[in-house]
């Protein structure tokens, strides 16, 4: 399978956010300065890191703090449109698709404020030419796995205007400090303080996937000591991550 196509097939950011939104949010604080700092001085801002690492959950810790127009879908137009015409009070019902294209660049220029895009892939020519006539009336950020050319396709050559902001996997003090925050705000028993390392190794410092851990390990129904419950738990993760809606998320007895 082409490497451009499977950059799209990464899980939607309302899906992520369900996830991470269960869990306090940890670390980042260069990542959120830096942006800041991006925002201020208008920049245009490549968000870059691998699936899941938290790129999506970075930038709404960011919005938290600025002013910010987020597109959480980037493959379609119309999804493009579907995002952007609540923020600016728009309502693209019975209207052609240039027409409502028209009408959220006008949104972006009077309002002036920074435009993210989560989620970018592959880009044909009319969602390139889209983004680039963002870009020409307001900062555009965009959230992405790579920028590689064969990757993010047409909108490759307009990267040069970018800032780049590299989002990377945690590493174990940031894993321990999110088990710590889940347990203070008692998302998750306290013997999983005990399982850091392993929660470390099993996830790569992914934040997706510990946070995924973190989800099953709230039923308690894990015994954190026995080698085979963490195979369990793992397994669990896995079944519930490829069918969420179609499997009983409540564990199987240990018995």
């Amino acid at each position: 399978m082409n490497t451009a196509r499977l950059i799209q097939q990464e899980q939607p950011a309302a899906g992520l956010a369900a996830v991470h939104s269960r869990f306090p949010f940890v670390g980042r604080q260069k990542e959120i300065e830096w942006l800041s700092e991006l925002h201020a001085k208008r920049k245009h801002v490549l968000i870059l890191g691998p699936a899941g690492v938290g790129k999506s959950a970075l930038v709404r810790q960011v919005r938290e703090r600025l002013s910010l127009v987020v597109s959480g879908r980037s493959d379609h137009l119309g999804e493009v449109c579907d995002e952007l015409e609540p923020q600016f009070g728009l309502s693209g019902a019975g209207l052609r698709l240039l027409r409502r294209k028209q009408r959220v660049r006008e949104g972006v220029a009077a309002a002036g404020r920074t435009v993210v895009f989560d989620g970018v892939g592959w880009t044909g020519p009319k969602v390139a030419s889209f983004f680039e006539s963002v870009m020409e009336r307001a900062p555009m950020w965009i959230c992405t796995r790579s920028e590689l050319a064969h990757d993010i396709g047409h909108f490759w050559p307009l990267l040069v205007r970018f800032e780049r902001v590299e989002v990377r996997a945690f590493h174990l003090s940031e894993t321990k400090a999110l088990v710590e925050a889940a347990i203070a705000a008692g998302r998750v028993p306290a013997e999983v303080a005990e399982i850091v390392e392993w929660l470390q190794r099993r996830s790569g410092g992914v934040a997706r996937v510990v946070c995924e851990l973190l989800a099953e390990l709230a039923s308690g129904h894990y015994d954190v000591r026995r080698a085979f419950d963490l195979k369990l738990l793992d397994l669990d993760r896995r079944i519930h991550q490829a069918v969420p809606n179609g499997v009983d998320r409540a564990p199987r007895r240990r018995d």
